[in-house]
């Protein structure tokens, strides 16, 4: 196994810890999430950059890649959902999305072909991400003010709505790819 995937193997290793930093609440548990989702978010980075510079890309790393994004980023998203963090229209907007794409690209395999993911698709990708370490540093800032026993009520309400619209922002990247990727790989959908 070359070195691109073992990196993308690394990002869903680190999922459960992750989710653990997330829902085990102890001090700066969202600091050592946002560590934990940084580091996985620059694995995501590392394996293409790496995998496409040493001709290092594999049918393997162009099918598990996109899955291995997609179980850090919903990991997150039902976490932010369990927590109180965001909307649960904003999962169920991204699991259909990312259902949708991944059943084309079992059709696709079904046919002998390998469909990466397109320049869409990693903006989606890019702009959940961003997202999410938004919302993570928002509740870290908001952590740390409770433990210095600073008072700020309303900053919470204010985080919410902003980390909300961010994920909103993210959510219609998520649509638009999805639209985006259906039309381009619609040879592989046929309803006979």
């Amino acid at each position: 196994m070359n070195l691109p995937n073992k990196l993308t193997l690394l990002r869903i290793i680190l999922v459960p810890f992750f989710v653990a930093a997330m829902l085990i609440d102890f001090p700066m548990h969202y600091l050592v999430a946002l560590a934990i989702f940084g580091a996985a978010s620059l694995t995501d980075l590392f394996d293409g950059k790496i995998a496409r510079k040493r001709g290092l890309v594999t049918d393997f790393g162009k099918f598990s890649d996109p899955i291995a994004d997609k179980i850090l980023v919903m990991s997150a998203l039902l976490c932010f959902v369990q927590l109180g963090l965001s909307d649960c229209v904003i999962v169920i907007i991204a699991l259909f999305r990312e259902f949708t794409v991944t059943s084309i690209r079992l059709l696709a395999a079904g046919e002998g072909k390998v469909v990466a993911a397109n320049i869409w698709g990693k903006v989606k990708t890019v702009t959940q991400m961003v997202a999410i370490i938004a919302v993570l540093v928002m509740r870290i800032i908001l952590e740390i003010l409770n433990l210095s026993g600073a008072s700020v009520p309303w900053l919470g309400g204010v985080f919410y709505v902003a980390g909300e619209i961010l994920l909103w922002i993210s959510t219609i990247f998520c649509l638009l790819s999805g639209v985006i990727y259906l039309v381009q790989n619609k040879q592989y959908i046929s309803m006979e």
